[in-house]
């Protein structure tokens, strides 16, 4: 499967001018996919080193098995504890382009897009035990007007909650069509599809716990980064973008920056980019998932968190 079919890279160049690669670097690539932005950081490497990690085992078949390459097949929020398995110094950048993969998208099997039949999974990990349909099927209405409400910032969370449960007690829900028809009585009319895919992103992202994730890797970005390390994340909706915003301008998830003595903010990486970068026109004309990519910058200081 080449890369093109697997997923096209969103702002290649401009992720690859934020990392500012030094050829005898030590990068680390947390979210490998098709191996896109991945190819394009070895191809500036000579005796620098890549570790690129990814949970889905469709990405690993990706790995081209590349000398300067060390591949691991983990959640990036253990991307500390492997980066002190391999033994290796601070590195120089980290690139996270969060989300969901166009292969994801594109397998109906894999149940993540609103688009043609298939099982309510979402597991991006398919070795871990919770699917979409267990989430949709076991969770109280109160779980579900929560994540409804938090992760897929539905205004009639509570109502679609309640109209979840009470179509699951007739029969359980275990595909995206028997979900879809649940949900289009709720959705506002003209506006089916973006309601649809709220929906999607919310089970998603409780099913794979991809802000638990994107905290962790955050915090431990401070400890894996030397000082002058780039941060580059790439994001693709307003919940993971904020708690990016606020970790590069304050130094922690809730934005509430800290000050010495003099005034000066105590806070691990600088900005680089004052406001996220956006992908152009031209790009989103050829792949208009870029349209909802936002990509932050930061390099780290020299601040240590006492």
């Amino acid at each position: 499967m080449n890369e093109v079919m697997y997923h096209n890279p969103v702002m290649l160049q401009e992720s690859l001018e934020g990392l500012n690669i030094q050829p005898n670097g030590i990068y680390i690539d947390v979210t490998f996919g098709g191996g896109g932005h991945s190819r394009a950081i070895l191809s500036k490497l000579k005796e620098g080193t890549l570790y690129a990690f990814d949970q889905d085992e469709d990405a690993e078949a990706q790995n081209s098995g590349h000398s300067n390459l060390v591949f691991t097949r983990a959640n990036f929020r253990f991307a500390e504890h492997y980066m002190k398995l391999y033994q290796t110094g601070p590195a120089q950048g980290i690139l996270a382009d969060l989300g969901i993969s166009s292969h994801q998208i594109d397998e109906p099997a894999r149940g993540f897009s609103t688009r043609g039949e298939g099982p309510l999974d979402m597991r991006m990990d398919v070795r871990q035990g919770q699917t979409a349909a267990d989430v949709v099927n076991n969770y109280s209405e109160a779980e579900l007007h929560k994540i409804l409400g938090m992760y897929g910032e539905l205004k009639n969370a509570r109502t679609l909650a309640s109209a979840i449960v009470k179509a699951r007690v007739k029969q359980s829900i275990r595909t995206t069509e028997e979900l879809k028809n649940v949900l289009n009585p709720f959705a506002p009319r003209g506006k089916e599809f973006k309601y649809q895919a709220q929906v999607f992103q919310a089970l998603r992202i409780e099913v794979n716990q991809e802000l638990k994730a994107l905290e962790d890797l955050l915090e431990q970005s401070s400890r894996i980064l030397g000082p002058g390390g780039r941060l580059v994340v790439m994001s693709y909706h307003s919940l993971e973008d904020r708690m990016v915003k606020h970790f590069i301008q304050a130094g922690n998830l809730e934005g509430k920056p800290e000050k010495d003595l003099y005034g000066n903010l105590l806070r691990p990486f600088e900005p680089v980019t004052r406001k996220p970068l956006e992908a152009t026109a031209e790009e989103v004309a050829l792949n208009p998932r870029a349209r909802s990519a936002r990509l932050r910058v930061a390099v780290r200081t020299d601040y240590k968190k006492k």
